[in-house]
């Protein structure tokens, strides 16, 4: 697949160095097209100015960007934090002039190849959701899994998919043997032992048998230990050692066993409070979070309940999944799920077990105790977005034009571009949504230097 990118020269200081890095970018045989016309782009500019940072905002929720300075002035690490936190993926650092096409085309190619691995069957058929926590996260550990064999340490809620994630390291590793889950949570302090390392013939009462333990089976492979946080202390100690090693003895045994694996690690408790009161060994937290990432719950990613609706119904259906009436969509974007994704999917089971015959799932599906509940609107999450805007100073003229503009945003998205049916469901008419689009239109130009 050719290598699309658009290239974006936010300020004249800047110029000189654009139509080099744009000769540079057509010469490795990239096709240079409009901006916001590739998930790709290159945001070229001399100084980190606040309009500069508003513009980069913007092109940063189109696509995945690379901001490079090119100014007589180095950037401050603060100006280089503040073009990190306006959503710029990386960030270069040039004399004005100096072109590194390098550079550009290493970060440009991985980004893409992470792009096609997203699109994949391995990912998209498995793994579902359009948020962009969701997609941030998943970004990060395609890349994670398939360009490097660190260790990795999964953290999040209950029911977050932190398994999922687990399974996805291991598909795209590099590694070619099979995946090995040991739930930490089932071992007793009697047989971790030999859960993790074996055990020889005759070791302990019982033991009518040589046995292969976790790290015998993950040789070659990936060592899943999932909710590693349950560990006992004494076992954390004997787990540092083999993982450090990485070889191993088996209980009642004398020799030294090789082993090779990549070691993923989830649990939903936060190794560092552990660490501090002294539950989990220090060493080994340091040890397993080799790179580390954090599952969202589902209240952090509400865009993604109704694709994850229609995905288990799919599951169960086998088929095409019904529709949903209005009152079933409400009351599963406004029901709150504590258990996350894995309480979503009890709850859509639920739903098609009762439902019967073709046509939508109608309110009749829902629980009888919950049918006549009201919904509640604003509910805690809207909340906290107005509190975080409050505490930021933002004045109730900004907080409502910017939560015109979240909504108008993505009902354009939903509504694939449609301004009348967009229009129509948020209650304007089409005259009024226009008027609204080209005022922040202009806005937005405005803010581009």
């Amino acid at each position: 697949m050719a290598l699309k990118v658009w290239l974006e020269v936010m300020q004249q200081a800047a110029a000189g160095t654009g139509a080099l890095l744009g000769a540079a970018l057509q010469q490795a045989q990239l096709s240079l097209c409009g901006t916001g016309d590739a998930p790709h782009g290159i945001v070229l500019f001399a100084h980190a100015d606040t309009a500069l940072l508003q513009a980069l905002a913007i092109l940063c929720r189109q696509a995945r960007v690379l901001a490079i300075a090119a100014g007589a002035r180095p950037l401050t690490c603060t100006e280089q934090r503040a073009v990190m936190a306006a959503g710029a993926r990386d960030l270069l650092l040039w004399l004005p002039e100096a072109v590194d096409a390098g550079q550009v085309l290493a970060r440009l190619q991985r980004w893409q190849a992470v792009a096609q691995l997203l699109e994949s069957e391995a990912v998209r058929g498995r793994l579902v959701g359009h948020s962009c926590a969701w997609r941030c996260l998943l970004h990060d550990v395609v890349e994670m899994a398939a360009f490097s064999q660190a260790s990795v340490l999964i953290t999040g809620e209950t029911g977050t998919g932190k398994d999922l994630l687990a399974q996805l390291i291991h598909r795209l590793s590099a590694c070619r043997g099979a995946l090995t889950v040991l739930d930490c949570t089932t071992l007793s302090p009697e047989l971790a032992g030999s859960e993790l390392f074996g055990h020889e013939r005759g070791a302990y009462t019982g033991a009518a048998g040589a046995r292969d333990g976790a790290f015998a089976l993950a040789d070659g492979g990936v060592l899943f230990l999932d909710e590693i946080g349950e560990l006992p202390l004494t076992m954390q100690a004997q787990l540092l050692r083999a993982i450090q090693e990485r070889k191993y003895k088996r209980i009642g045994g004398s020799t030294w066993q090789p082993t090779a694996f990549r070691l993923v690690c989830a649990t939903n408790r936060v190794l560092e409070d552990e660490v501090a009161r002294g539950a989990f060994r220090a060493d080994l937290y340091y040890r397993i979070a080799g790179w580390r990432c954090q599952t969202p719950p589902l209240r952090e990613r509400q865009d993604d309940i109704l694709p994850l609706t229609m995905h288990f119904l799919r599951e169960l259906a086998h088929a095409a999944p019904p529709a949903l009436d209005q009152a079933v969509r409400e009351y599963l974007l406004l029901r709150a799920y504590p258990g996350n994704v894995r309480e979503l999917r009890q709850t859509v089971t639920r739903l098609w077990q009762r439902h019967c015959g073709p046509g939508p799932i109608t309110i009749g599906a829902l629980p009888p105790e919950e049918r006549l509940a009201a919904p509640h609107w604003p509910d805690q999450q809207f909340e906290a977005a107005i509190r975080h805007a409050l505490a930021l100073g933002l004045q109730l003229p900004c907080i409502t034009r910017a939560a015109a503009e979240v909504a108008i945003r993505l009902v354009l998205d939903e509504e694939r571009g449609s301004n009348q049916r967009a229009a129509a469901r948020l209650g304007v008419t089409d005259r009024a949504l226009q008027i609204r689009r080209k005022a922040a239109a202009c806005a937005d130009k405005a803010a581009t230097p």
